[in-house]
């Protein structure tokens, strides 16, 4: 941190007026602006500081303005606070300076109490600090800071108007959105974009596409955004369709784009036939993509042949590692990252206590938990919990995951509570399961998942009336069963298929193929139990 701003200054100094001066003053201005713009850490902060003032420039809004900005990049908002302080009469720049960092430095509560000094101040604010402390707002400050913005006249701001929306989109407020949007001069594609976004943030997403329909020049953050809304209202095959549409209507696909929406092996093919530089963007987007589709050995070609590998480089390769069962490797890949001067972050150690969990490698997984915070300055969050405590569960200490959970600093979720149910399931510890499972029901929202396997530990330890309550207790509950589901892309279509699903056009010759499997699989059975003598 940046030494005490009194210590430098003893108090605000006296504007000096000296009319024979003005030119060297505003040289020295100039100079001290570059001083500050080329300023790279907080140690060279208060000598220039200094300098300002015995130049009585403490007082100028130029140079102000730019140290504030300076120590709020270099995460010395306190000090920046300080020197905004000692300004006799901040105008709205110094203000919006100010209120900027707070933002940027997670202050948001400090920001917007800060514009609300400068209203009382009377100081009129502009677009660019109504935008600033929009970023800070909720919904409710939101509104507020909307009345003035109309009071104000600067209800045609094109900028508050767009963040004016995203606030109201976030906050499932889409009807404020909405009539923000109409009352919006021009509506190009960019404000179209925001609020394509906030339809899709509120489920809308037949509104969404007739306004992305009607959009006439579309660049490639509106087509990505419409995708993005489709993907996570799960419309995955419109996303699809769209994703080929826009294809066909783009000369020039970013690679971003490529690697975040197409599919399968085309993506690298396009990467390697563009001749485009092996990103870490592009990297470890296909490092991810072939470790999800099952095809782990590309996915270790990409990560060697990358040049410059970053944090997120290695997390991603020791969480496909992990995925396939490859602990060892994850490990190997880990102590890599160490040697070359990487420091490894909570998703980091997340990724390895996952690979020691599916590799069943307690004493290693045990060492890196507690080695977390002495050797690496981690905190155990949640997730570094879950993974000891699923460890802990697949080795068949069962016990000892549940004291283990019961001496932790912060409080289970139901998703580690529902993993060591499971493990008791698996190993058959019904007693430890109950308790497990009351835990779970008096929690607030229950899951089906809960009931199904207190019900299978039940079933599989002869316990079948116990089994039958629990399955009734879900029904009367209203609790149902989310049905499994699968997709298989075949010929650039994507098929769906549910539990039990009938209702393919082709259900018939893939229910026929479905029995010719299982008869050959049953004549290999008996085949194998003849030639064993079982």
């Amino acid at each position: 941190m940046i030494s005490s701003l009194a210590a430098i200054t003893g108090g605000p100094s006296t504007f000096r007026r000296d009319p024979d001066a003005n030119t060297l003053r505003l040289a020295r201005r100039k100079t001290l602006i570059s001083l500050l713009r080329n300023c790279k850490n907080n140690a060279q902060v208060p000598s220039i500081h200094a300098k300002i003032i015995r130049t009585f420039h403490d007082q100028d809004a130029f140079v102000v303005f730019e140290l504030i900005r300076v120590c709020s990049t270099l995460d010395s908002i306190d000090y920046a606070y300080d020197v905004f302080r000692y300004v006799s009469n901040p105008n709205v720049y110094l203000y919006t300076a100010m209120i900027d960092g707070f933002v940027s430095s997670g202050r948001s509560a400090d920001g917007v109490s800060l514009y609300h000094r400068m209203i009382h101040s009377s100081v009129l604010p502009d677009n660019y600090v109504i935008t600033s402390v929009l970023k800070a707002c909720g919904l409710d400050e939101c509104r507020e800071i909307h009345s003035q913005v109309l009071k104000l006249g600067f209800g045609s701001s094109r900028s508050v108007g767009l963040k004016l929306m995203e606030i109201y989109g976030k906050s499932g407020e889409l009807a404020d959105a909405k009539k923000v949007f109409d009352e919006m001069p021009d509506r190009d594609q960019v404000v179209a974009t925001v609020m394509i976004n906030c339809y899709s943030e509120c489920g809308c997403i037949k509104e969404a596409l007739e306004l992305f329909q009607d959009v006439k020049i579309k660049d490639t953050v509106c087509w990505t955004a419409m995708i993005d809304g489709l993907v996570r209202n799960r419309e995955m095959n419109k996303a699809l369709e769209l994703f080929r549409e826009m294809q066909l209507s783009v000369f020039y696909l970013p690679a971003r784009i490529w690697v975040r929406w197409s599919s399968g092996a085309g993506v690298h093919s396009f990467v390697e036939n563009q001749k485009m530089e092996l990103s870490n963007f592009v990297g470890n987007a296909l490092i991810n993509m072939y470790s999800r589709c099952g095809d782990i050995n590309v996915a270790k070609r990409v990560f060697k042949g990358m040049r410059d590998k970053d944090v997120i480089s290695y997390n991603t390769m020791i969480s496909g590692l992990a995925m396939h069962g490859a602990s060892v490797e994850a490990i190997n890949v880990f102590r890599d990252m160490v040697n070359r001067g990487f420091r490894p972050n909570q998703v980091t150690l997340v990724a390895l206590l996952n690979a020691c969990s599916h590799g069943g490698l307690l004493d290693i997984g045990l060492e890196v938990f507690n080695s977390m915070w002495r050797v690496f300055s981690v905190e155990p969050q949640i997730e570094h919990y879950g993974c000891i405590v699923d460890l802990l569960g697949r080795v068949g200490r069962l016990e000892e995951a549940y004291r283990f959970i019961e001496n932790m600093l912060i409080e289970p979720d139901h998703i580690m509570l529902g993993a060591l149910l499971s493990a008791c399931k698996i190993h058959g510890n019904m007693e430890l399961g109950e308790k497990i499972a009351k835990r779970l029901f008096e929690s607030e929202n229950p899951d089906s998942g809960t009931y199904v396997l207190l019900s299978h530990i039940y079933a599989s330890s002869g316990k079948w009336k116990e089994s039958t309550e629990i399955r009734e207790s879900m029904r009367e509950s209203g609790i149902e069963k989310e049905p499994g589901c699968s997709t298989i892309e075949v010929d650039n279509q994507i098929h769906e298929f549910h539990v039990g699903d009938i209702a393919h056009p082709r259900k018939e010759a893939i229910y026929q193929r479905l029995q010719e499997l299982n008869r050959n699989l049953r004549f290999k059975e008996n085949e194998t139990d003849i030639i064993t003598g079982l």
